[in-house]
């Protein structure tokens, strides 16, 4: 019992293609700059128009920006060591299988788990705002729904056909292979992005300082709709809203909207040269987002008092009514989305990644873990998916949002705390991406990470412990029987000294000794620039 519950997965195994029948079987798509678009796909949706004023006017004022900051600050930390760890643990389980090679099994479980809350819940949860925000965008557009849906679009809660029917669009698609391309995903992205560009350079133009005094609030207790969080409970305070507390209580809130460059990592086993591509990818894409956000942050807080905005209408869109440009509003309503439809999409192909790592590994069931004749885990695509739907039609899911971060902080803790692990126990690894600064980033990470994590509130706290008991006993009763590493063969492995080689046929790969020359790529000859690199 002992030995089952502090077994580790070796790393030779977590990166040799022919465990668990095949832990690279997933075809190779992308780029370093598709893994860009793939994080500001998922880490830039109608957050980046809403977050900012509804933060400054419930509880940071203009100080919102140092918030943003704040919260940036800790996931770049949280960012750096995802990072050196998807360079030597390039796999589709992201947090889960890095989890799995450091602190074991069990541990490893719990990681998935969270991981699993965190996309159910936000997949769920962004379905609902598509569907709000496809609801305002026809009233803005002046286009009247029949009266038929117009008791089931833009619901918060309960049956909403909107909801249900961009998550069984996306999963279907998803299924099926017939996936949004990466061409419509840069088109979606670029289009974005483009509305946010003209969201910051026409806010600007309004820029009044005026609006930013004072830049921090005086502070006061917050209003009986705010949760104690945990560090309150731990010092016998109430809630604060304003002052330095108040700049501390949005960072996590603000958190949610960065999360979504540690799903990169799952792409791994899709990326050519995933040990250096990977945490560039990453990287890049975290620092863009971090910038973007503080652009409309900015703009946002200078247009307008933050006592002036109302909490229950879009902030950004009231912005421009006051300062006479109200036509912004339609164009912030199409940016939106995009955004979110994007934000769904890059969720539900890592929510994938994950389940089927996890079924590959044996503790969930190893159908799970299979690849159809479309290429794609279809059997995790259409469970974890259906699972999505169902949750997003019967739990008022917009309440539930801290959960995901939550989830998601509780990754972030352990991928930190994994970097000095390894480099302890396997120094022999050759890392293509190094933290640097030594220990200290991961250190600083663990403390950022776990501040924050202080500031979810006491009721979010509940609910993720209630997950994790049930995820225990999952494992307890079914996992542990079933785990892929009864299977391996025993110790000990051929040391890994450096990332294994791409497979045989891939662009840049080598051909095996004796062969007259290196295969064609089955997928054709190598890519140019703006080809179709893509194509199935």
């Amino acid at each position: 019992m002992r030995d089952t519950l502090l077994r580790r997965l070796p790393v030779e195994q977590a990166t040799r293609r022919d465990y668990g029948g095949g832990r690279h079987r997933l075809p190779v798509t992308y780029q370093t700059r598709d893994l860009v678009i793939l994080g500001l796909g998922v880490m830039i949706g109608a957050g980046i128009f809403r977050i900012s004023g509804t933060q400054a006017a419930t509880t940071a004022g203009p100080a919102v920006i140092v918030s943003f900051l704040l919260a940036g600050l800790v996931c770049l930390l949280a960012a750096l060591c995802y990072a050196e760890l998807s360079s030597v643990v390039p796999t589709a389980g992201s947090a889960y299988t890095f989890g799995y090679v450091a602190f074991g099994e069990p541990v490893a479980w719990l990681i998935g788990w969270s991981l699993i809350l965190e996309l159910l819940l936000a997949a769920s949860v962004v379905a609902r705002a598509w569907s709000l925000i496809a609801a305002q965008t026809l009233a803005d557009f002046s286009v009247t729904p029949p009266p038929a849906l117009a008791g089931v679009i833009g619901q918060e809660r309960g049956f909403d056909v909107f909801a249900l029917g961009i998550l069984v669009l996306l999963v279907a698609l998803l299924a099926t292979g017939g996936r949004l391309g990466l061409r419509t995903l840069w088109f979606m992205v670029l289009a974005k992005l483009i509305v946010i560009a003209l969201v910051i350079v026409g806010g600007l133009r309004f820029f009044d300082a005026g609006n930013l005094r004072p830049f921090v609030p005086e502070g006061r207790p917050a209003g009986g709709g705010s949760g104690q969080t945990v560090l309150d409970a731990l010092l016998g305070g109430t809630p604060q809203v304003f002052g330095v507390w108040g700049i501390v209580a949005a960072a996590p809130a603000i958190a949610f909207a960065y999360i979504g460059f540690d799903l990169i990592a799952t792409a791994a086993e899709e990326t050519e040269d995933a040990p250096r591509k990977v945490p560039r990818g990453m990287l890049a894409g975290l620092l863009i987002a971090i910038v973007l956000y503080l652009g409309v942050a900015v703009a946002m807080v200078g247009m307008i008092s933050y006592r002036e905005l109302d909490p229950a209408r879009p902030p950004l869109a009231q912005a421009f009514a006051e300062v006479g440009a109200e036509p912004m509003g339609r164009v912030i309503d199409i940016g939106a989305l995009l955004g979110l439809t994007t934000v769904i999409l890059v969720v539900l192909i890592s929510m994938t990644r994950v389940v089927f790592s996890m079924a590959r590994d044996g503790l969930l069931p190893r159908p799970l873990a299979a690849v159809s004749r479309y290429r794609t885990p279809s059997r995790a695509t259409l469970v974890a998916g259906g699972a999505a739907i169902v949750l997003s039609q019967t739990v008022d899911v917009l309440t539930l949002e801290q959960l995901v971060v939550l989830g998601t902080l509780f990754a972030f803790l352990a991928v930190s705390a994994a970097v000095p692990v390894l480099r302890r126990g396997r120094p022999d690894l050759e890392r293509p991406f190094r933290v640097p600064g030594g220990l200290l980033v991961p250190l600083l990470a663990i403390a950022g990470v776990g501040w924050l994590m202080l500031n979810v509130q006491v009721r979010t706290w509940a609910y993720f412990a209630l997950w994790m008991l049930a995820g225990l006993g999952l494992y307890l009763l079914f996992g542990r029987r079933n785990s892929g590493l009864r299977d391996l063969p025993p110790p000990p492995w051929p040391p890994l000294s450096a990332p294994p080689p791409p497979p045989y046929g891939s662009y840049g790969a080598p051909p095996p000794p004796g062969a007259p020359g290196a295969r064609q790529h089955p997928m054709g000859p190598p890519p140019t620039r703006g080809g179709g690199r893509h194509r199935r």
